[in-house]
C-alpha cells in the first residue's frame, strides 16, 4: 500500500482511494469504550460492504484524552463515545465514501 502525497488516503494496487479511520486504543480511550467503537466500525464497515473504501486502524494514545474516543478520520481529530458511533460513522464516514 502507497501513500498519497498530501493526504491520508491510501493507494492501492486497484487505484481505488480509501478513507482511513484510526481509532485510539490506549488505556483511558479503552476505558472510555474504544472497543465498542472499534467493534461498531467494524460491523457498518461490512454492513455498508465499503472493505474496499474505508480502512480502519488502530493506535496508541493520540494526545485527547479528555473527552471520548480518539478517532481520527484522515487528517481530522474527533471524540467519540460508543453512545455516537453509529451517527459519527455515518455523518463523518459513509456520508463521505458513498
Amino acid at each position: 500500500m502507497k501513500r498519497v502525497t498530501g493526504t491520508d488516503f491510501c493507494l492501492r494496487k486497484e487505484n481505488v482511494f480509501m478513507m482511513k479511520v484510526t481509532i485510539c486504543i490506549g488505556s483511558s480511550c479503552h476505558l472510555k469504550g474504544s472497543r465498542q467503537i472499534v467493534e461498531k466500525f467494524q460491523n457498518l464497515v461490512k454492513q455498508n460492504s465499503l472493505e474496499d473504501k474505508v480502512e480502519l486502524s488502530g493506535t496508541f494514545c493520540m494526545g485527547n484524552c479528555v473527552n471520548g474516543v480518539n478517532v481520527m478520520v484522515d487528517e481530522t481529530q474527533f471524540s467519540v463515545l460508543p453512545d455516537t458511533a453509529e451517527k459519527f460513522f455515518e455523518e463523518e464516514i459513509l456520508a463521505k465514501v458513498k
